[in-house]
């Protein structure tokens, strides 16, 4: 018993191609940099990434329990739901589908970060006030940490277009260092 409270933390990533590290190269993306920051400033934490990329809030809720059981980890970090809006997917599936993931995690013991998304201008403004408020709903019903806009700083700044690959969706290698700025706060204050 004694061994359990002492073992190092597990922070479970559950993402899409933004945190499997899409077209970068392996230790850049802002999941392996926290890892290195965990490490600089001497917080013992093991940090699984089990990021897919264009894996959408389904493909997450059905591996959740799985990874849930593997790492028991006592952080999870659910950044999915990007995948749904760019294939049109119902809001209301994705919100339930987030809902569950979050429920799921917080029975298992493990508090949660929910890294919220927007969605480009060209969906038009109805659809993006309701994507984005998915996020903020679960967050609240749930009491779970939210990172409003995972990519605040990167797509929302003055000089986007340097900050992404060529395809306009993946940020490239330098943008991930404010990714992981955007997540620390939340994510430093859920570790023990």
């Amino acid at each position: 018993m004694a061994r359990a409270a002492t073992a190092t933390p597990t922070i479970l990533v559950v993402g899409d191609s933004l945190s499997a590290e899409y077209g970068l190269k392996r230790g850049t993306g802002w999941v392996a940099l926290m890892e290195q920051r965990l490490a600089k400033e001497k917080i013992p934490a093991t940090v699984v990434n089990a990021s897919i990329s264009g894996d959408t809030t389904s493909g997450g809720r059905s591996r959740l329990p799985a990874l849930l059981a593997q790492h028991k980890p006592r952080v999870v970090i659910i950044e999915l739901g990007g995948n749904d809006a760019l294939r049109g997917l119902p809001l209301q599936m994705t919100q339930d589908n987030l809902l569950a993931m979050t429920q799921a995690a917080q029975a298992s013991g493990a508090k949660v970060v929910l890294a919220g998304m927007q969605v480009p201008p060209n969906y038009g403004q109805d659809y993006s006030n309701r994507f984005a408020a998915t996020f903020a709903t679960v967050a609240k019903t749930t009491k779970a940490s939210l990172v409003p806009f995972l990519l605040k700083g990167v797509a929302d700044g003055p000089d986007a277009a340097r900050l992404f690959q060529a395809d306009r969706i993946h940020p490239n290698e330098a943008a991930h260092p404010t990714i992981l700025a955007t997540m620390w706060p939340a994510v430093k204050k859920l570790i023990p």
